[in-house]
């Protein structure tokens, strides 16, 4: 008993912040709750980022409702990918039970039921959501390549496009504008554009074309235009709430690559055009990146490299950014450092594969009174192990601990109630209707017909020229023109007259003959 009372005394003094805090749930000692021992995140560190882990069912998106809500209490935005649809309960109230209410007066939780203000969004509107798009500009050619799976040659060239499309004021804002300066770039009117930035081979832009094929194919033609997405619409808060932005991930399974890059623009993004806030006492926006393996997998290094360097500079913006997973290993290590919060749910071992995952996860975690080895493989659902930092930057203690139940609706939220919370939002008549301003492929197709028809003028002006040539040519030296024959000139050359005349003539010469042998 002495042990339990120790364990519960060295949680309560780590997780005794002054500070607002992320309530997180109660230590577990032996398989009972602690009440007094509340495990929690202070709010002034939520922008350290942090890591939400656990095999399939063991509870994560349970984790990322529970934590949305205590955020948006706190007034701060939180935006999160909807993967499965079950987020959007967040919305509306939860229903009690029984069953609920036990299990949360055992952690000394007061349960209310509560909904929370929520947005809808929806990829290029390929869902019920309000359509989010970006420019290609804006996406650019690294988070491109990692889109179309280019190796490193091809997102060289795939730059140096960019590059070019930049200076010449070819503005790419969708799929066809990009496709329109590739394929000029490949003409014999463009190829010697880049000939001093060391051109662009045929067999590279073929390979780019085809990729943008394919993910046009995606529904990728729908997401990139305008208008484009203003990510501050993210930040918004009603009532004192922050508002919790979903977006809606139909499909995933066909095109992961897409959604977890446009996942990482909007973070590139935000870092882009938030000021700097320094160490503030809670963050703008909290951003859960739900499937994160799907970011890292097949990525080139200066992917790689963007990502780990955002994730680092983002918190001085005031944003958080939490990768939710399955295993630690799903994140590389020079982001996995940056995350100060660990919430780490049920791992298996039922395979080599599974030990190795799981003998590399205990690794991770600072020194704990756990045999974490064993207690990883027995934690019930809705049950993790967490470790945060204080407010001093210090790792807590490694707690055991039963998570808080959400207060908001654990299901899907009704379609109708869905369709008319973004029908009734002003995010829907900004983004709902496509703009399509001229910007590359108009001009690039106006450059070309203007050249057509100066082509075309050419030629004719040369026709006209040689035929006037013609007709101004005089007649060859030494030979003057035949004058014109008269009528009586056109009747005796005629084949009748001389028939005419030879007849004559030998009447003539008869009668000449027949009177001189008359006279004889």
């Amino acid at each position: 008993m002495a042990e339990k009372a120790d364990v519960v005394e060295t949680v309560k003094q780590g997780y005794a912040f002054e500070g607002a805090a992320v309530e997180l749930g109660a230590l577990l000692v032996d398989g009972e709750p602690a009440p007094d021992a509340a495990v929690r995140i202070p709010l002034s560190m939520v922008n350290r980022h942090g890591l939400v882990a656990g095999a399939t069912g063991t509870g994560k998106t349970k984790t990322l409702q529970l934590m949305a809500e205590q955020l948006s209490a706190a007034g701060v935005a939180v935006f999160a990918a909807d993967i499965k649809g079950d987020l959007s309960g967040i919305s509306q109230p939860g229903e009690s039970s029984e069953k609920l209410l036990a299990r949360t007066k055992t952690i000394g939780q007061e349960w209310t039921a509560t909904g929370f203000p929520t947005e809808f969004y929806a990829l290029g509107g390929q869902g019920a959501g309000i359509p989010i798009r970006a420019t290609v500009t804006s996406f650019g050619p690294v988070l491109l390549s990692k889109v179309l799976g280019l190796n490193d040659v091809q997102e060289s060239s795939l730059g140096l496009i960019f590059h070019y499309a930049d200076k010449q004021g070819l503005t790419l804002l969708d799929i066809k504008d990009l496709r329109a300066v590739i394929t000029h770039l490949t003409s014999d009117e463009g190829k010697g554009d880049l000939k001093e930035l060391g051109g662009l081979s045929a067999a590279t832009a073929g390979v780019i074309l085809r990729a943008l094929i394919g993910f046009a194919d995606q529904g990728a033609e729908a997401f990139f235009g305008e208008p484009e997405f203003d990510t501050a619409d993210l930040l918004a808060q009603r009532d004192g709430k922050g508002v919790i932005s979903l977006l809606e991930l139909p499909n995933l399974q066909d095109r992961p690559a897409l959604f977890s890059t446009f996942l990482m623009w909007l973070l590139a993004d935000l870092f882009h055009d938030l000021p700097e806030v320094g160490d503030a006492d809670k963050p703008k926006l909290v951003f859960f990146f739900d499937e994160a393996h799907l970011l890292f997998n097949d990525a080139s290094k200066a992917f790689l490299d963007s990502i780990a360097q955002t994730v680092r500079l983002i918190r001085s913006k005031g944003v958080g950014v939490f990768f939710v997973t399955q295993t630690p290993k799903d994140v590389p290590d020079d982001v996995l450092a940056q995350l100060g919060s660990r919430v780490q749910h049920q791992l298996r071992a039922h395979t080599p594969n599974d030990a190795k995952a799981l003998k590399a996860t205990v690794s991770t975690f600072p020194n704990s009174a756990y045999d974490l080895g064993e207690v990883l493989t027995q934690l019930g659902i809705g049950e993790a192990i967490v470790t945060v930092m204080n407010e001093k930057g210090a790792p807590t203690p490694v707690a055991w601990t039963r998570l808080r139940a959400p207060q908001s609706l654990m299901a899907p939220a009704p379609a109708d109630q869905l369709t008319a919370a973004v029908a009734a939002s002003p995010n829907n008549a900004k983004y709902a209707q496509v703009v399509d301003r001229e910007s590359a492929y108009e001009l690039l197709a106006a450059k070309v017909q203007a050249g057509a028809a100066q082509a075309e003028a050419e030629r004719q002006a040369a026709e006209q020229a040689k035929q006037q040539q013609q007709s101004e040519q005089p007649a060859p030296r030494g030979r003057a023109p035949k004058p014109e024959k008269s009528m009586v000139e056109q009747v005796i050359g005629s084949s009748a007259f001389k028939q005419f005349a030879r007849t004559a003539g030998r009447e003539i010469v008869r009668g000449l003959f027949g009177a001189a042998r008359r006279r004889k």
